[in-house]
């Protein structure tokens, strides 16, 4: 027979703070406690005392809630086979989401038409450049520089390994420290919660043991009938407290509401400000349209076009607004016309190519480029003109600027975990003996309620007018279960 003894308050505490081994010694020292006081072959029973001895009660019912049933939600596979159709489900629309697409892509027309892209790669590590064009390019100075490049990559990363291990084996030597002090701490505490605990119990077993006296004592005066009824537990209420709680529940949720009215009206505002800003900005476009429109001439018609078609393009110019305003220009018709049909083309069309020399040319085949932001890049433009004195103060500037930045952030890191583990241990310190008295309460309530039901049955004999014989030994047991009942208190 096995018992955890691993529900009270101070063992989780203790538990919380404790290596795998000091907690499987803590779990087996407290079984052996229990086995040893509570599990015994005790032959010499009396039946006839039984009931006095463990002040069973005639008539005590079980809890309401131990016949409550959970529902059972499961349904056996049903699950299973609502996940796996809708999988299949879901692929299925997604099939037909493509033949629609491929219907509508024969039909589209080249303005509304998606452009094709170009795959580019991106060269961004310096290694994978340096890979690159020894295959794209194996010269003397390709390959040097590349074999220059990958040897350096080999030996930051030793370091860089060599430093982190001896970052964690530091932290991990001043985390033991740490827990080692903040063990030492906690023992004043757990003993703080130790005594407080025993002196609950032997308050209560002074207190119970003069009442019981009186029951048990030749002077029958000291009898005080039905004293066990004022011993019970009263439920105080708080009406005052939940009405004030109630309005400041009202007056929260009034404020909550104000503040959302408050707030789409100055949304509002706002965008019909913004509105406003708009609409001027687009009056002044057009000023400057119709003041190009009017003084444009052949020497300035070049120029002119830009404007018009970037100003057009700002205001989002339809059809009928291209053709009023460019209407009136004193170009030759067929230029003109041309002009307007391009700026009419342009508005209609609902995507535009990329630049060349960021997305390619458009055809759907791989390209290559290079973007290196990394210290060995320098090392490489070195190694490619070793005469250059520039490169080579370029790479050994940037490596040791480098180098030197990720030992004060490999330093920083390492003093701040150290730092914070001092103030979670520190914290947890103060926390543990904050608790220590709402352990004590929990302690006290938890007594009252395993030992107030035994006083009440008692109480409940002496009015029945039981011998003071069995009272004695109702009373006596009693005391024995505040002593070594639970909630049970560890050495």
């Amino acid at each position: 027979m096995t018992i955890r003894a691993l529900h009270d308050s101070e063992t989780i505490r203790q538990q919380r703070n404790l290596t795998s081994s000091q907690k499987r010694a803590n779990s087996e020292t407290k079984e052996g406690v229990l086995v040893n006081n509570f599990i015994k072959d005790d032959k010499g029973t009396n039946l006839d005392n039984t009931c006095d001895t463990l002040v069973i009660s005639k008539s005590v019912k079980m809890p309401s809630r131990l016949y409550e049933k959970n529902a059972d939600n499961s349904k056996s596979i049903l699950p299973i086979s609502i996940i796996t159709t809708g999988v299949m489900g879901a692929i299925a629309l997604m099939s037909a989401f493509v033949k629609r697409n491929t219907k509508i892509n024969l039909k589209i027309s080249n303005e509304k038409r998606l452009p094709a892209t170009t795959r580019n790669v991106a060269l961004n590590e310096e290694t994978h450049q340096a890979l690159y064009q020894m295959i794209q390019s194996p010269t003397r100075k390709t390959i040097h520089a590349g074999i220059g490049v990958l040897t350096l990559t080999a030996m930051a990363f030793m370091g860089k390994t060599f430093f982190d291990g001896f970052k964690e084996v530091w932290v991990k030597k001043r985390e033991a420290d740490i827990q080692k002090n903040m063990q030492e701490q906690l023992i004043n505490i757990e003993t703080q919660s130790f005594a407080g605990k025993i002196q609950i119990t032997r308050s209560m077993l002074s207190e119970r043991a003069c009442e019981f006296s009186k029951y048990l004592s030749d002077d029958k005066d000291k009898i005080l009938p039905n004293f066990g009824k004022h011993m019970q537990f009263t439920g105080k209420t708080k009406n005052k407290e939940n009405s004030k709680n109630n309005m400041n529940y009202f007056l929260l949720g009034a404020a909550t509401v104000a503040g959302i009215v408050g707030l789409g009206y100055l949304s509002l505002r706002n965008l019909s400000k913004s509105k406003n800003y708009l609409e001027k900005a687009i009056k002044d476009t057009e000023y400057k349209i119709t003041d190009i429109v009017k003084n444009s001439s052949t020497k300035t018609k070049d120029n002119d076009k830009k404007l018009l078609e970037a100003y057009l393009q700002s205001i989002d110019a339809k059809e009928d607004t291209i053709k009023k305003y460019l209407g009136n220009l004193k170009w030759d018709k067929g230029e003109l016309n041309e002009f307007i049909q391009k700026l009419v083309k342009k508005s209609k069309t609902s995507t535009t190519k990329v630049n060349e020399t960021i997305g390619g040319d458009g055809t759907p085949k791989p390209t290559f480029y290079s973007h290196v932001d990394d210290y060995r890049a320098f090392f490489y433009n070195w190694l490619l003109d070793t005469d250059n004195k520039q490169f080579k103060q370029l790479f050994f500037g940037i490596t040791g600027l480098t180098a030197l930045s990720y030992g004060g952030k490999l330093t920083g890191d390492a003093i701040k975990e150290v730092q914070v583990k001092k103030l979670n241990a520190q914290t947890e310190v103060d926390l543990q003996n904050r608790l220590v008295s709402t352990e004590l309460r929990n302690f006290k309530s938890k007594k009252d309620a395993a030992i107030q039901p035994l006083v009440d049955e008692f109480y409940k004999q002496v009015d029945n007018g039981k011998p003071k014989e069995e009272l004695k030994v109702m009373a006596e047991n009693i005391l024995l279960e505040i002593k070594n009942g639970p909630p049970f208190v560890y050495s």
